[in-house]
């Protein structure tokens, strides 16, 4: 089976054709840093993560750009109540959602860059779409696309301009200044009270990006006009990505040829996020989660479907990571150590290749993963060390593939536990100094929260005058 993509945007399943043989360029929508991430946060990043691994095994050169939102108005809002520079603020979730990122195993992208560095590229883009006659000034600062403008939009999402919702900033813009409800913001001007260095200046007046617009221009800047795939989560299908490609093709650009969107991850049915107060926090998750047992229930489950969390999620992956490594080890033990380059190099069962090939289908993949760690140990068992070593190989081959190899580097440099406690060290240490921040502001209920929150997670905080440390909290057994 060749391999192939459900394409969100013609929503079939189509063969994958890269616009250059051999190379892949993709653009994946990252964080918008305005909080601390939540496991929910990681289900995009392992997915596509799985996508980069399986397609650089098919021997694919791989550019993938995961981009920052480093400004917003949720950025700018909680800042403020938090008394922090916005930029400051901004920094310390992007470290913590790059901690949490190595934590799990993702690997880093080719670039990460962030929005608040791309504003010429912005203003090029905004100034073709006012040549083309699809973006418009509505004052000092404040530009506009015209949806009605570019005929195909609410192409990609199947829908009507008729029957869709106002643009989101609507409520915030007076309906005389847009041409339409729908019209969405390419740059935005300050609003009264907003930091002063939260705006660029422009020919069209000083502001700040929209949302949609920063997107587009990092996209072209580093993946060019056309590229292959676009990503991100189910909920940006509307309005972001749809916005993204009515923008960028309304410049003249070819943009992303396929769309791929992963599921979310829920709880009780319902989308995790932090409005909803149903987010862990993946602190608290690893403070008492082996980073690769996590890492194995994100991605367990196929990219496109949800992922329910219930109380039997962990336990579940943490029982098959047990038999996964008992068998590595068990293995290792009696046909010795395997190089990871034969690990790399070696045939990967046709079967696992078929179900990979068939648009990231990991469940089927995993199918074959435990046939063979059933031969495997049936072969330790019956002191058959040729089938013994056959089906490490090959089981370690699969699992490098999902990013769950007990034996690769990730997992095994320094051992599993070793490694995620200096994860989790990274994490905690960039909540820490956003509490000292907020204590330096005199927020001491910013802190206090902070403080409560590394609490919940098992993380005891004690103030000396060198400065807060941190340790877990003694369990029972601890105790006894």
């Amino acid at each position: 089976m060749s391999l192939r993509f459900f394409d969100a945007a013609m929503r079939q399943m189509r063969p994958f054709v890269p616009l250059e043989p051999g190379k892949v360029g993709i653009y994946l929508c990252g964080a918008t840093v305005q909080s601390p991430p939540h496991i929910g946060h990681l289900r995009s990043a392992v997915a596509f993560d799985v996508l980069v691994r399986w397609l650089a095994r098919s021997g694919y050169a791989v550019t993938l750009i995961r981009n920052v939102t480093d400004i917003e108005d949720k950025i700018l809002a909680k800042s403020a109540a938090a008394g922090q520079q916005w930029w400051a603020w901004a920094m310390e979730n992007e470290r913590a959602f790059t901690a949490a990122y190595d934590a799990v195993g993702v690997l880093p992208p080719s670039y990460e860059p962030r929005a608040t560095g791309h504003v010429p590229e912005m203003i090029e883009l905004m100034q073709r779409l006012l040549d083309a006659g699809h973006a418009y000034v509505a004052g000092e600062g404040d530009v506009y696309f015209d949806v009605r403008s570019y005929p195909e939009y609410g192409a990609l999402t199947n829908q009507r301009i008729e029957e869709m919702v106002p643009a989101p900033d609507s409520a915030e813009t007076p309906d005389e200044c847009k041409r339409d409800p729908r019209d969405f913001a390419l740059w935005k001007a300050p609003k009264p009270g907003e930091p002063a260095n939260a705006s660029w200046a422009t020919p069209f007046g000083r502001g700040r990006p929209g949302w949609h617009l920063e997107c587009s221009a990092m996209a072209r800047r580093y993946l060019g006009d056309s590229f292959d795939i676009h990503g991100g989560g189910l909920d940006l299908r509307f309005p972001h990505h749809e916005n993204e490609q009515a923008q960028s093709r309304g410049a003249g650009f070819g943009f992303a040829q396929y769309w791929l969107h992963n599921g979310w991850v829920t709880q009780g049915g319902a989308k995790m996020s932090k409005s909803l107060g149903n987010g862990l926090l993946v602190t608290e998750v690893l403070s008492h989660t082996r980073a690769a047992v996590l890492r194995y229930a994100m991605t367990a489950v196929q990219y496109r479907s949800m992922l329910e969390w219930t109380d039997d999620t962990l336990g579940e992956a943490e029982a098959t990571w047990d038999r996964f490594a008992g068998f590595i080890e068990r293995a290792v033990e009696a046909v010795g150590a395997v190089d990871d380059d034969e690990i790399a190099k070696v045939d990967l069962p046709a079967e696992f290749s078929a179900a990979m090939d068939d648009d990231l289908n990991v469940p089927a993949a995993l199918v074959v993963v435990h046939e063979r760690l059933k031969a495997g140990n049936t072969a330790l068992a019956e002191r058959d060390l040729p089938a013994a070593r056959a089906a490490l190989v090959h089981l370690r081959g699969m699992l490098d593939v999902l990013g769950l190899d007990p034996a690769g580097p990730q997992w095994s440099a320094r051992g599993d536990d070793d490694r995620y406690a200096q994860a989790l060290g990274k994490v905690v240490a960039a909540e820490l100094a956003a509490r000292a921040d907020a204590r330096a502001a005199r927020d001491f209920a910013t802190s206090d929260a902070i403080r409560d929150r590394l609490a919940a997670a098992g993380v005891v905080v004690e103030d000396s005058p060198a400065g807060a440390r941190w340790s877990l909290a003694a369990t029972r057994e601890d105790e006894n």
